[in-house]
């Protein structure tokens, strides 16, 4: 299953948001689809965790220049001195998608608003019903 988000979530793929929106959410359905007998609700949490974890780091990839980071973290909440402070971070992709501040500007209300589904809440509701 990982290495399949994996494949989904990869930064240098070249695909649109829109489709990799879509690539998931027809994974994710159809993975639950088959599993949804077993109980599996702490796994389909962590995984949740470390894919909204390669999300935050395709956006950050996604936004390239300084000045385009800065912005966005504006845009997203994020106070002025904080965001060129972290726009101009040298630290690895995957270090920073699990940092406070991209977690706060990213967090998973706003990935959902994109158009993101995760494991967990599908889980929930097919189990529900």
């Amino acid at each position: 299953m990982k290495s399949k988000i994996k494949e989904y979530t990869s930064r240098s793929n070249g695909w649109g948001n829109e489709y990799r929106i879509d690539k998931l959410k027809r994974y994710i359905r159809g993975w639950i689809n088959y599993f949804k007998i077993a109980d599996m609700k702490t796994l389909l949490k962590q995984t949740d965790e470390w894919m909204r974890r390669r999300l935050r780091m395709v956006y950050w990839k996604q936004w390239k220049r300084i000045r385009t980071k800065f912005k966005m973290l504006k845009q997203f909440g994020i106070n002025r001195w904080k965001a060129w402070e972290f726009a101009n971070t040298r630290k690895s992709y995957w270090r920073i998608s699990n940092s406070p501040i991209l977690n706060r500007s990213l967090d998973n209300k706003t990935l959902n608003s994109l158009g993101f589904l995760f494991f967990a809440e599908y889980y929930e509701q097919v189990c529900v019903n």
